[in-house]
């Protein structure tokens, strides 16, 4: 298994669905890494939102346009990795820190894809799942949440502190709500079905398309 194969191959996918003239929002990953590489080759005229200093930086120097959040209306599509992804669409992000800004930018898209490769499909979700905490009474939230570990990771480009949920899973939707629900907690890595338009699964050269919303 090629995994660096894979993902260029789900990538490639992902880039055939974009249009000239579209406003395209970027995720975070070594996925998207080999997205804005076939967006670049395409040589299309895009307006791009980055979810990551990261990726901003490297759609740059491949000579994509990227704007400040705040100058768009409205994204026609959001294209970015997951580390989990179970058959009726949840997902799990955050592998790189940058969950808060990828929700935001696949919530204000017209349409969501995730590409991967083949070890990102699971049969249910399991731990860890990515947390942002703000860093004020931060000892109060670790104690409400119980099981989770801090990140020895730089914060957030927003400031937030990065931690992993590590207990049981269960129902995604039910542990969504109780950390969406804790206060001290920004933004958590669960994605739900309902924003997901598509998955792009490679497996070798071989791209699957599943459909969710």
């Amino acid at each position: 298994m090629d995994i660096e194969l894979e993902e260029q191959a789900a990538a490639d996918a992902a880039a055939s669905l974009v249009e000239d003239g579209m406003v395209v929002g970027l995720g975070t990953g070594s996925t998207v890494s080999h997205l804005l590489r076939a967006l670049a080759h395409r040589a299309l005229s895009l307006r791009c939102v980055a979810t990551s200093p990261r990726t901003e930086e490297a759609a740059r120097l491949l000579g994509l346009a990227v704007e400040p959040f705040g100058t768009v209306d409205r994204l026609d599509l959001a294209i970015d990795g997951a580390d989990q992804i179970t058959p009726d669409g949840w997902l799990v992000k955050g592998g790189g820190a940058a969950h808060t800004r990828e929700k935001l930018v696949a919530i204000s898209a017209e349409r969501f894809v995730v590409i991967g490769d083949s070890r990102k499909p699971v049969s249910q979700l399991h731990g860890p799942i990515p947390l942002e905490l703000l860093e004020f009474g931060l000892g109060s939230t670790l104690r409400r949440l119980g099981t989770v570990r801090l990140r020895d990771v730089p914060r957030s480009p927003d400031g937030g502190v990065i931690a992993d949920f590590t207990g049981d899973v269960g129902d995604p939707a039910a542990l969504a709500e109780v950390l969406s629900g804790t206060p001290g907690v920004i933004e958590h890595g669960l994605f739900a079905p309902a924003m997901v338009t598509m998955a792009l699964v490679a497996r070798g050269t071989e791209v699957e398309t599943l459909l969710f919303a």
